[in-house]
């Protein structure tokens, strides 16, 4: 199996990128999160790869992280997630996000991912209880519901799950539901 590769970055072409590894050109399907934080065309690179192996294909997918790769295996390990669906899981949501979802259990979040219906987030749930997310610090600063009620408020007012977890972060410790609310807005104003 292949479970790495360092090389050249030659193309972005979403979802695919090309890495030329010692004169050959490897594709390798990415996440969107994966792909926006790579380098330019030209640049040296390395990337977790996981090889699925099928009756029509071998396909390459690859991570900037080791997390992203174990989260990606897993979802694949549950009934009727392939690997598209999981790429755009990770591509809706991070690593972190995804563990918090499963270890709340909160059907919510998945469902904003595209291809995710009910069903499949309720299986998700099931599946990945107490393996992705079971080893989740408890988050310091704003209580577990109070930082629920801030991400939704933010998410309803439009904003994408980056973008509302991103302000999140910068909130003060011990803040209130209505005062995150106003800094984080604060903070999308700015970026």
């Amino acid at each position: 199996m292949i479970g790495r590769i360092t090389g050249i970055l030659l193309e972005k072409t979403p979802p695919v990128v090309c890495i030329d590894v010692g004169g050959v050109g490897y594709e390798i399907d990415v996440p969107m999160s994966t792909l926006y934080d790579l380098p330019e065309n030209g640049a040296r690179v390395t990337l977790f790869t996981h090889l699925a192996v099928r009756e029509d294909a071998h396909t390459l997918y690859g991570f900037l992280s080791n997390k992203e790769r174990m989260a990606f295996r897993s979802l694949i390990k549950v009934t009727g997630i392939g690997a598209r669906t999981a790429l755009a899981v990770l591509s809706g949501m991070t690593v972190e996000e995804l563990a918090l979802a499963i270890t709340q259990q909160e059907t919510g979040r998945l469902t904003r991912v595209p291809g995710i219906g009910k069903k499949t987030a309720e299986r998700l749930l099931l599946e990945l209880k107490g393996k992705l997310g079971a080893d989740l610090p408890a988050s310091p600063g704003v209580q577990a519901n109070g930082r629920d009620d801030i991400l939704n408020a933010l998410l309803s007012l439009g904003y994408s799950s980056s973008e509302s977890t991103s302000a999140m972060k910068k909130l003060p410790p011990d803040v209130d539901v209505a005062e995150g609310i106003r800094l984080a807005l604060k903070s999308l104003s700015r970026a």
